[in-house]
């Protein structure tokens, strides 16, 4: 069955004004960031104009069908700090990336890389909590969404938190070993700073530091 049929006529004609993946980034760039507990629809996600990092993730997956792409995320999952949720699609046989974050650079990223886990490691070095470590720990298969078609996944009123659930469930590769883990070097306080510029106070992750 054809992805959009699963869209209502006035979310489908929004999404459609997306020409291609970067456009796609370019709206979640321009709304806020929703720091309330809850996940939104993508159909609500564009009436109400804000979206959290996972609601940023299953929105471009559904904006990523009209493009002709299968509504495809990956779980990275992060130690002492928030997971990340993005969504991928591949171009020329390379995957790229969509996020909404509330940091700087976690963000968007070219169909430049030749495997899902060069594209993971790609935020490696940007991935940092708010006291500069560096926090990225493994990364999922592509989940694809079809598997929530029943529930409407697209235009649904109701929470979506339990697809958060679902992707607690599934495998993780480890990107790190323990040698590697313990000789990590801070990130430097000016790229810090950068990525955490314009950031919503309320949705960021409190760190522990360690003693």
């Amino acid at each position: 069955m054809n992805k959009n049929t699963f869209l209502s006529n006035s979310t489908l004609n929004f999404l459609k004004q997306f020409k291609n993946p970067h456009d796609v980034q370019l709206f979640l760039n321009d709304v806020p960031y929703d720091p309330e507990p809850g996940t939104k629809s993508p159909r609500l996600v564009a009436e109400n104009k804000a979206a959290n990092c996972f609601e940023g993730a299953l929105f471009a997956a559904a904006a990523l069908t009209t493009l002709g792409h299968k509504p495809l995320i990956v779980d990275m999952i992060a130690e002492n700090d928030d997971d990340h949720v993005i969504a991928v699609f591949k171009n020329n046989n390379c995957y790229g990336a969509i996020a909404k974050s509330n940091t700087t650079v976690l963000r968007f990223r070219e169909p430049v890389y030749r495997s899902l886990r060069e594209l993971v490691m790609s935020y490696f070095e940007m991935y940092f909590n708010t006291i500069g470590e560096k926090t990225l720990r493994s990364y999922s298969n592509p989940v694809n969404l079809s598997r929530f078609d029943n529930v409407n996944w697209m235009t649904t009123d109701k929470n979506l938190d339990f697809i958060g659930d679902y992707l607690y469930t599934i495998k993780h590769h480890k990107i790190l070993t323990t040698k590697m883990l313990r000789s990590l070097s801070p990130t430097d306080k000016i790229l810090v700073n950068l990525g955490f510029n314009g950031s919503v106070p309320e949705g960021l992750f409190v760190p522990t530091r360690k003693k």
